[in-house]
Order: C-alpha cells, then structure tokens, then sequence
C-alpha cells in the first residue's frame, strides 16, 4: 500500500488529559499563542500559500473552542463550533476544489476538524430526552443537563474493495459520478457485522458476485461527513454481474494495463480513476503493482 493516505498523518498531539481538567484546558484558552482553524461554514480557508490558515483567538467570538490538539511547541490548536443558526453543508463541493492546495499534514488536520465541527451541529439535543446537549470534554462530547446522558463523536466504517476474478478487478460507477469516472464499490458496515461479512455483503447486493478470501489492506478517514473507510480485497467465484441499478449505475472487470492506464490518466484508458486523497486509488496503485 503506497503511503500516506489522503487525511491521515495529523501531527498534533490530541491531548487527551485536557479534555477532562477544567483548569487545563482554561489555560489553553489563555495561551496567547493558540490559534483557532479558519473555517467558511464548514470548509477551510485558505492560508498564504495556500495552506490552512491559523489564526489568534478572538475574544469576542462567543462560539465555543473545541481543542484539536498540542502542536510540537505544545501550542494549542482549536477550531469553533458553528453558530446554532448556520447551515452546514456537509456535501460542500467547493472543498474538493481547494483540497489539492493542503499538504497532506493539513489535510489530516482539515478533515478531523470537520468531521468534528459537523458532529456537534447535528448533535444539539439529547438523543435520549430531547432535550438541547452542552459541551464538555474539550469539545469532545455533549452532555444532556436534563438525563445526564452523554454523547460522543462517532465514525460510521465503511468497507471499500477490490474483487479480483482471473486477473481483472471489479470497479463500479454511480449515476451521479462524473463522465467515465469509475472507483471501488463500497458500503456502510452494518450492525451484527464483520467487516469480512460487511464485503461479501455488498459485493452481492451491488454486483450481484459472491466473494471468498476477504483480506483487510488499509483504512482511511473520510470527512464527508464523518466516515473510516475499510479498504479491503476479495476474490470473486464467478465474475458474472447482476447490478443493483438503484446503487450502481455501471460496473466492469478490468485488468493491470487497464488500472495502470487509468492511474497513469492516459488519454485511451479504459476508465477515470479516484483522485490521489481518495483510498480508492491507493487500493489500485497497490493492486496495479
């Protein structure tokens, strides 16, 4: 697997013991060198050159500081949450633009950041009272004052994979994918599951395969809105397809000169491949060899 995946490899100390000293963190707030991730809604803003831009903690924003982690220098990076009254988009598209522009360090810290910030804007009532939820923990959770119940950030797995059958792997296409744009299949593990039950699972419902020898290969987190995807492979018994054409639009099995092709973005491949932040691509450059 070629490294590092697209939002891994956050170098920011999390910072655990923080979230739950009330003193500490109090005086994290206090640094006069913190800094606060500049966000447009829920997309990042670009820095000079391009980078994220970090900037100082401004006393009259009232939104509540959600500690990301200590850097190096031990300087405490925060992002806020939104304001109760703002939209978030969780499917913006504007950020898929301007993600080339993060180094992969940035990235990391983007998509944790996100996926946080998105959290806690779904998250404002209780799920076991109804009641509106307060944060504590350092922003890493929310608490209901009514039941005492409390709610952490969660991620949804989703496994994502490669059947192979003869030399050929198996790529797929939603309706709404750009023209000859064609990736893994994929799709949310579900309760009760293993993630090797979790593949075979949705290789049958989508293409119609059914699959043995399921082998785990990497994950990565996924920040749209707050996802692990599994990267997985699977040998196929039979290559024969039956599509599930309310998930998939179009699915074929392509061999190594083919995905080298696509990869390479020549002009007569046989498909477009996954950007380089998307696993998906990873599992073909790995495949590919």
């Amino acid at each position: 697997m070629s490294l590092p995946l697209g939002f891994t490899g956050a170098r920011l100390d999390r910072a655990d013991q923080l979230r739950t000293d009330a003193a500490a963190f109090a005086a994290t707030t206090a640094d006069p060198r913190a800094r606060c991730l500049a966000l447009d809604g829920i997309d990042f803003v670009p820095g000079e050159g391009g980078g994220l831009r970090w900037e100082p903690l401004d006393p009259a924003d009232d939104r509540a500081l959600l500690l990301l982690g200590l850097d190096d220098a031990r300087v405490p990076h925060f992002v806020r949450e939104s304001a109760p009254s703002q939209r978030i988009d969780a499917r913006s598209r504007t950020v898929m633009r301007l993600l080339p522009l993060l180094s992969g360090e940035d990235a990391a810290l983007y998509g944790g950041a996100r996926s946080l910030v998105d959290w806690h804007a779904r998250h404002r009532f209780c799920a076991a009272c109804g009641t509106a939820t307060a944060l504590f923990r350092g922003g890493w959770g929310r608490k209901c004052g009514q039941c005492n119940a409390e709610h952490f950030p969660r991620v949804d797995p989703v496994v994502i994979m490669l059947a192979e059958y003869d030399g050929r792997v198996l790529i797929g296409r939603q309706a709404g994918f750009p023209p000859g744009f064609f990736s893994a299949l994929a799709g949310f593990v579900e309760p009760g599951e293993s993630l090797e039950e979790a593949v075979a699972r949705e290789l049958f419902e989508e293409a119609g395969i059914r699959v043995s020898e399921v082998t785990y290969v990497a994950s990565q987190p996924w920040p749209f809105p707050s996802s692990l995807m599994i990267g997985c492979r699977a040998v196929a018994n039979d290559p024969a397809l039956t599509l599930d054409t309310t998930e998939i639009e179009a699915a074929m099995w392509v061999d190594r000169a083919g995905v080298r092709a696509a990869l390479a973005g020549d002009m007569g491949a046989p498909f477009v491949a996954p950007p380089p932040l998307a696993i998906a691509r990873h599992l073909l450059e790995d495949w590919a060899g």
